[in-house]
């Protein structure tokens, strides 16, 4: 599969914008709010599903070293789980799955990808980082459920 010139500079966009969202932190206990994760959500409508994925990815690993990386090396666990959880959102977007794939992105993001730190740092890690977590996949996907008929119609204008 080759990507058209068109697809990597509207991937590189929503990776600044993801980058841009990461900035904005709101603490929240072991977690923090950020809007890294928003752009990919919406990237989703306009990309092929592995490179809105890689967009949230990217997005992550950016907003991760504006924080000073404070999980280490597991961040780049968590890109590949926010990979993992973008594909599918696009992937049931694709499929006309509407309201499965904001469940399925608030449930992956918020408690799924945090299964792994259970076992690989503490049970009491994965307890208290669950509810900011969730509470982080919630506002991203409002924001970015309020912002994609915005973008759809704008993207309309120029297609």
């Amino acid at each position: 599969m080759t990507l058209k010139t068109q697809q990597i500079a509207l991937a590189a966009v929503f990776i600044s914008l993801s980058a841009i969202g990461g900035m904005v932190k709101i603490p929240l206990g072991i977690a923090s709010i950020a809007l890294d994760s928003m752009p990919a959500l919406v990237a989703a409508l306009f990309l092929a599903a592995p490179l809105a994925g890689f967009v949230a990815a990217a997005g992550h690993v950016l907003s991760a070293l504006f924080s000073g990386m404070p999980l280490g090396p597991f961040h780049l666990l968590i890109a590949l789980e926010m990979f993992a959880v973008v594909w599918l959102f696009a992937t049931l977007h694709r499929n006309g799955k509407t309201w499965l794939k904001w469940a399925a992105f608030i449930v992956g993001n918020g408690v799924v990808a945090a299964v792994p730190f259970y076992f690989l740092l503490s049970p009491a890690f994965f307890y208290a980082s669950v509810p900011g977590l969730l509470l982080a996949a919630s506002v991203n996907a409002a924001i970015a459920g309020l912002a994609i008929p915005f973008v759809t119609q704008a993207a309309r204008r120029f297609v």
